[in-house]
């Protein structure tokens, strides 16, 4: 039997910053209380807010319990140095954990999810199954098990959740 809990995430804040011309990474961070990482990574900062680097001065700003004015209150706080573009309802999260999340991750994308180079912190912005996603690793579980998270657009989610049950059946 195959050790792996699938979740479907909601009640999650997702929005995609973008640094405006000569603005820093810093700038961003410090701004938001959160290390906002130069290359793919996750990083949780104050107020249960977490940044996750998607590209050259883009980031996902994350948030497990969103409020109606999450998206309102991250924009103002960075009105002089980003833009904010709310994807909450645009995305769809699922929650990968167990000791077979790896395998089931290793089967679709072409990236190295070894402890030692997909450690927690890790993100990567790739492809599985021709479909765009974002995925990054959580602490471990309270059993010490791998724990991810995946971002795709919420018009190619049944397509990812269809390759997803039909990679892990083959476990």
């Amino acid at each position: 039997m195959a050790d792996l809990l699938v979740e479907q995430l909601s009640g999650f804040g997702l929005a995609t910053i973008m640094a405006r011309k000569g603005v820093s990474g810093m700038a961003i961070g410090m701004a938001l209380g959160v290390e906002a990482p130069a290359q793919p990574a996750f990083c949780r900062g104050e107020n249960n807010l977490a940044l996750i680097g998607t590209g050259a001065g883009s980031w996902f700003a994350h948030t497990d319990m969103v409020s109606p004015a999450w998206h309102t209150a991250l924009r103002d706080r960075l009105a002089e140095l980003a833009s904010v573009s709310d994807q909450s309802d645009g995305y769809m999260l699922i929650r990968l954990s167990g000791e077979d999340a790896r395998t089931v991750l290793q089967r679709g994308a072409a990236i190295d999810f070894h402890p030692e180079v997909f450690a927690p912190g890790a993100a990567a912005t790739t492809v599985i199954a021709h479909i765009g996603v974002v995925i990054w690793r959580r602490d471990d579980d309270a059993r010490g098990r791998p724990k991810y998270e995946i971002a795709t657009f919420r018009s190619y989610f049944d397509s990812f959740r269809r390759w997803l049950d039909h990679t892990a059946a083959a476990l």
